[in-house]
């Protein structure tokens, strides 16, 4: 059983559904033959895919719907050979253990190589698809994910065994652990989160950053979210609001040395990024947080069940209006996103081909006798720039200017010029003055047709020959039933593709799969190694962004309607 739905960005997909109902597979895109398991499968098979692991603090930002950061990755399967963008899965790390981890609770495409999810740094390290208590989770049956934590049995292949004890069972080495580096402090004090991961703050400053970010929020989107987005569940609101706000840096005093105060490290060697969460803080829960704001007028709830309300935020507190704006972790994420998307436009952004008109001369039509008396290359190819400039030079050298206007040549006054650019009708008499830009004109029709193209990855192109546009019209003809609605049918048919480098098979399989319809390829009558392509409906701008993507230019595609008309 299998239902169709589409994404909150308009994505449409197709999910596949047990007997009980239950999503056990998706895949995305119009004709997408990945096969993305759900979290319902994973939970049933838990090493179906190569699992990553997370902190608890950063399970409910993924179910944001948010992705995956690099820093707060902890342990990554090591034994399989991954690279983006291959499925993986997000479970719940658990802290000092090193054969267990929680069950699969997302699912995503890597974002990141090895390499860089083992330096660490910034960046995206999975592009989420799926997550547990998604909407396409809350399709099936919303059970809560096995308690059971799962063992892995999986062969090691880290190497620090030189050092080993031999009278003591090694840990399993498949689950990588990153170095984590010793904490840094700027010179004013400031000590960067993204740089300090197991440096351990007291529950008293882990509350006054959840203040600070819920303050944060406040100025920077709350105060702007339209009345109807109210009421919002308290979790909600944690995990969009308050977690993502959180500073990206924590200002203390810089540590003297021998200085007792100084943050300490982990010695799990396990990191819970970022440690700055309800659990760590002073309020224990995020209800008795909310309630605190509450009473001190910062956001007002509603005590409800199964969690509280909030129901409004004060944007005019005076501690909302005081509140200094820092860089949050809300910031990076989205300037990392920004970076990602120019990065993508820059991947998509395609290199035109360099298309050159190019004229030789020709002799038998007279054209020869024109460049070799005037001490040109008779076998040179010329661009049409490059004949506007021989024909200049060779009037000014022959002082064929006209006098009383300087953008005519008096023709008549040389046999080799007059005898170039005449016509078979035109004498000595009725042919005295042309406009230069008629002379180069006619030149040029007299000289041989060449055209060369070079396209990115390829060899350049040079042949003999005029290069004509690539021809896209869109017709409809009659079918058999021709008394219904039906009967009659509209087609594309491109033709005139070849000299740009691009294949008919190839241009039909890519065309079906991005219109969605029928292709097909015919020969066209009297022009040998010359083909047709079919698409079914009215595709003009579907395949004029084709080919563009191609990198033909603009100007050499001809579009026509069923009318004939450009």
């Amino acid at each position: 059983m299998s239902r169709r739905f589409a994404t909150n960005t308009n994505i449409q997909g197709v999910a596949y559904l047990s007997p009980d109902g239950d999503p056990l597979w998706f895949s995305l895109g119009k004709g997408g033959d990945e096969l993305i398991p759900t979290v319902y499968t994973l939970w049933k098979k838990y090493d179906l895919l190569p699992c990553i692991t997370t902190p608890a603090a950063v399970v409910p930002v993924l179910m944001g719907r948010a992705d995956l950061m690099i820093p707060g990755v902890v342990q990554i399967p090591q034994s399989q050979t991954m690279a983006p963008p291959q499925l993986v899965a997000i479970a719940q790390y658990i802290k000092d253990s090193q054969t267990t981890r929680g069950p699969p609770l997302a699912v995503g495409h890597l974002a990141a190589d090895l390499g860089r999810l083992k330096a660490g740094g910034k960046g995206k390290a999975v592009h989420l698809l799926h997550s547990w208590k998604d909407c396409l989770f809350n399709v099936g049956s919303k059970i809560d994910p096995p308690e059971v934590l799962v063992e892995s049995d999986e062969p090691s292949a880290e190497a620090e065994e030189d050092d080993a004890d031999p009278h003591v069972d090694p840990a399993p080495k498949h689950l990588v652990q990153r170095s984590r580096p010793a904490p840094q402090f700027s010179k004013e004090g400031e000590l960067h989160l993204d740089s300090c991961r197991d440096v351990i703050l007291s529950r008293t400053e882990v509350s006054t950053i959840l203040c600070d970010a819920v303050l944060q929020a406040i100025r920077c989107t709350v105060k702007s979210l339209p009345t109807a987005s109210f009421p919002i569940p308290a979790g909600t609101f944690y995990s969009s609001y308050i977690l993502p706000y959180r500073p990206a840096s924590f200002r203390r005093p810089v540590p003297g040395p021998g200085d007792s105060s100084a943050p300490s490290g982990n010695d799990s060697g396990a990191s819970e990024y970022p440690l700055i969460d309800i659990k760590h803080s002073t309020y224990k829960s995020l209800a008795a947080f909310l309630k605190i704001l509450d009473k001190q007028g910062i956001l007002t709830i509603k005590d409800m069940k199964p969690e509280p309300l909030v129901m409004s935020v004060n944007a005019s507190h005076s501690e909302a209006i005081s509140h200094t704006p820092y860089e949050s972790l809300h910031d990076i994420q989205r300037e990392e996103e920004k970076r990602e998307k120019r990065e993508e436009e820059e991947k998509a952004r395609v290199q035109e081909m360099e298309i050159k008109e190019l004229w030789k001369p020709h002799t038998p039509s007279g054209s020869g006798r024109f460049f070799s008396e005037g001490g040109f290359d008779p076998s040179a190819l010329y661009t049409y720039a490059e004949l506007e400039a021989t024909v200049v030079k060779y009037v000014t050298a022959r002082r064929l200017v006209n006098v009383h206007d300087q953008s005519y040549v008096n023709v008549n006054q040389d046999e080799v010029l007059h005898s170039t650019v005449a016509r078979k009708n035109e004498s000595g008499e009725s042919l005295q003055i042309l406009k230069r830009e008629e002379v180069v004109r006619r030149l040029s029709k007299k000289m041989q047709n060449w055209y060369e193209i070079r396209a990115a990855g390829r060899e350049p192109l040079l042949r003999k020959g005029e290069l004509k546009p690539i021809s896209v019209v869109a017709n409809t003809r009659q079918g058999r039933r021709a008394n219904t609605r039906w009967g009659r049918r509209a087609n594309t048919l491109i033709s005139g593709f070849e000299p740009f480098l691009l294949e008919a098979e190839t241009m039909a399989e890519e065309l079906r799969r991005i219109c969605a319809c029928s292709t097909g390829v015919s020969p066209l009558p009297r022009e040998a190694m010359r083909s047709e392509v079919l698409v079914q409906g009215k595709q003009i701008k579907a395949v004029t962004n084709f080919l563009l993507s191609k990198g033909v230019p603009k100007k050499w595609i001809k579009t026509a309607g069923s009318t004939g008309k450009k």
